[in-house]
C-alpha cells in the first residue's frame, strides 16, 4: 500500500485474497480480511475455481485490484489503511471475455487507465478508471501476439514505461516482449510490433527506475537479458550479454535510501 502500512496478497491456489497490516518495525500482523472468490469459467483445465492471480493497489491507495484467472474478472475492493481491511466496491469488478483468464494489471501514471494482461487469452484489456467510484469501464481488448503466429503460448506481466508512453507485455511460447504506444488522453493502444527476450518463456520483466533499460527473466532458459529503452519510440535493443541464473521468475528492483 502507498502507506507502507498494509500489504495484499493473492493466493492463487484457493482464490482468496488477503490484507495484512504492516508494524512500524516491518512485522506483518495476522490478516486483517481473507475475502473468497466464488466462480468458474470456459476453460477446464485453468478455470475450474477461482484462481486470485495478482493484487495491486491504485495510485490513490483508495482502491485494490485482484485479477482472478479463474472466474475471468477483475475484482475491486474498497480499502481502509488504517485497519488494513478491504470490502468490496460498488461496482464490485470488471469482466473481460470468457476464458481471457485475466492474470496482472497495470496502472497509467495519470491514474485514469488500467491495462490487464490476459494469460489464456493473449491479450491486453485496456479499461478507464474512476477514481472516485472505482468503477472499470472496458476500452478495447488487443492481441499481444503476431498475426500470422499459430503457436502455443500464453502471456505473464505487463507493463507501463514511466512516462505513460509505452507499454509492454511478455509473451511465453512466443517469447517476446509485445510493445505498444499509449495515447494518454483515450488510453487506447497502438500495436509497435514485437521484441525476442533471447531466452524462453519470459516469466516477468521489470523496468528499471529512470526508464532506461528494462530486464527480462527467461524462465526455461536460466537467463536475464537487459534492453535499453528507445525514450522516442519504445523499441528495445539488447546491452551486453545475458547472465546466468536459475529459473528466474520476478526481477524488481529495490530503491536504496
Amino acid at each position: 500500500h502507498p502507506s507502507g502500512k498494509l500489504a495484499a496478497v493473492a493466493n492463487y491456489g484457493n482464490g482468496t485474497v488477503t490484507t495484512l497490516p504492516i508494524g512500524a518495525e516491518g512485522m506483518l500482523g495476522e490478516p486483517a480480511s481473507v475475502i473468497q472468490h466464488a466462480g468458474t469459467g470456459p476453460n477446464k483445465q485453468r478455470q475450474e475455481g477461482p484462481h486470485a492471480h495478482s493484487a495491486n493497489f491504485d495510485s490513490t491507495g483508495s482502491r485494490l485490484f485482484v485479477a482472478d484467472l479463474g472466474i475471468d474478472r477483475v475484482m475491486v475492493y474498497r480499502v481502509d489503511a488504517a485497519t488494513a481491511r478491504i470490502a468490496p466496491n460498488d461496482p464490485p469488478s470488471a469482466a473481460v471475455a470468457p476464458g481471457a483468464g485475466p492474470r496482472h494489471l497495470a496502472q497509467h501514471p495519470n491514474g485514469r487507465f488500467v491495462y490487464v494482461i490476459n494469460e489464456l487469452a493473449s491479450t491486453i484489456t485496456a479499461f478507464a478508471y474512476d477514481a472516485r467510484t472505482g468503477a472499470l469501464r472496458e476500452i478495447e481488448t488487443v492481441s499481444t501476439l503476431p498475426a500470422d503466429f499459430k503457436g502455443s503460448t500464453t502471456t505473464a506481466e505487463v507493463v507501463i514505461h514511466p512516462n505513460g508512453r509505452f507499454l509492454y507485455g511478455s509473451n511465453r511460447g512466443h517469447d517476446s516482449l509485445a510493445i505498444f504506444r499509449v495515447d494518454g488522453r483515450s488510453g487506447r493502444l497502438t500495436p509497435l510490433g514485437h521484441q525476442s527476450t533471447l531466452g524462453k518463456t519470459p516469466r516477468n520483466f521489470a523496468i528499471a527506475p529512470g526508464g532506461r533499460f528494462l530486464v527480462a527473466a527467461n524462465q526455461d532458459s536460466d537467463s536475464l537479458v537487459v534492453f535499453r529503452i528507445n525514450q522516442n519510440s519504445g523499441a528495445l535493443t539488447p546491452v551486453g550479454s545475458p547472465v546466468t541464473t536459475s529459473m528466474p521468475v520476478c526481477v524488481r528492483f529495490l530503491e536504496v535510501r
